[in-house]
């Protein structure tokens, strides 16, 4: 069963409620046990210890008397006898309150993180930020995002998309989640990429990539692919531009669908290969559907809420 991150803290959060209990049993710590060699788990209790340190007046009710809990693949977190209820509470309340950006679709914004890192996101994106002592931790759930880190080689920054995390510590890079797929294309400095297959208890090393380089991740496939792609059509986004040189229509169309609240269709897949090269501008779907029909002698219908390119004669 594949358990979201958010479901997964509030299992930490649980656990430490149960395991400070004055009925707790040893069936209680024998599951504990178990439900902890999942590394997802693991590293899901250490986040949660991070959070009872900085949860504003939580270390007030800890007292002389409270037990250390200690396991091989977690830090060690002190919790008071009694007010394990309260801590629970209190991280669940408090990712809740962690800072989530989106975007709409055509929308760009531009955020700036606790620690100075500028984030720039694309069209229709969402990023949820967790920052705690020891790492900076940023999770895209879809779409793209500029990172210009601040340095801090004491906090590792760290993009979480899907199963893959990217670790830098001061850098530039591009990340995009498309259909499966992770993107990323180093600017500056250098960035090394992990996956954590089901199969596999501990992080693989997929990439290490310096300037220039691009990693084309397919999590569902296994097969990373590093090259060196056009940077400059990479960050056209950030002009409000997509630049395409020689691409099939069928992924230039997705492409500016991006953008587009009035999406672009092919009406023949026969039309999927034609070729289109060019500078268009990200907001004007029509415009670029206008310049593909010029160049192929196509025409464009209206149907529904979709424009479609067709090689038949516009209905009247």
């Amino acid at each position: 069963m594949d358990l979201s991150i958010d479901v997964v803290m509030a299992d930490a959060a649980a656990w430490i409620a149960r395991l400070q209990r004055a009925d707790r049993t040893q069936a209680t710590e024998a599951a504990f046990h178990e439900w902890l060699k999942d590394p997802a788990h693991a590293r899901a209790f250490a986040r949660v210890a991070d959070l009872w340190e900085i949860i504003p007046g939580a270390a007030q009710h800890s007292s002389a008397r409270a037990p250390r809990i200690r396991e091989p693949l977690v830090r060690r977190v002190l919790v008071a006898t009694g007010v394990a209820a309260t801590l629970a509470v209190g991280i669940a309340m408090y990712l809740a309150r962690l800072p989530a950006y989106r975007t709409a679709i055509g929308q760009q914004q531009v955020v700036t993180l606790a620690d100075d890192t500028r984030v720039a996101l694309n069209t229709d994106s969402h990023l949820t930020v967790s920052y705690s002592a020891r790492e900076r931790r940023v999770k895209l759930d879809r779409g793209e995002a500029l990172f210009e880190v601040t340095k801090n080689k004491d906090c590792a920054f760290i993009v979480q998309a899907g199963d893959t995390e990217i670790r830098a510590v001061g850098t530039k890079f591009d990340v995009r989640r498309r259909d499966g797929q992770v993107i990323v294309v180093l600017l500056e400095g250098q960035v090394e990429i992990t996956t954590r297959p089901e199969s596999m208890s501990k992080p693989v090393v997929v990439a290490t990539l310096t300037p220039g380089e691009r990693l084309i991740f397919g999590a569902d496939e296994g097969v990373a692919a590093v090259d060196h792609p056009n940077v400059d059509a990479t960050l056209a986004w950030r002009r409000s531009e997509v630049m395409l040189d020689d691409t099939p229509l069928s992924e230039a169309v997705a492409e500016m669908n991006r953008y587009a609240r009035v999406p672009l269709a092919l009406a023949d897949p026969a039309l999927e290969s034609l070729r289109v090269s060019g500078v268009f501008e990200s907001q004007s779907v029509l415009e670029f559907a206008q310049s593909v029909a010029a160049l192929h002698h196509l025409q464009i219908e209206r149907q529904g809420n979709a424009l479609v390119l067709t090689r038949g004669q516009v209905r009247r």
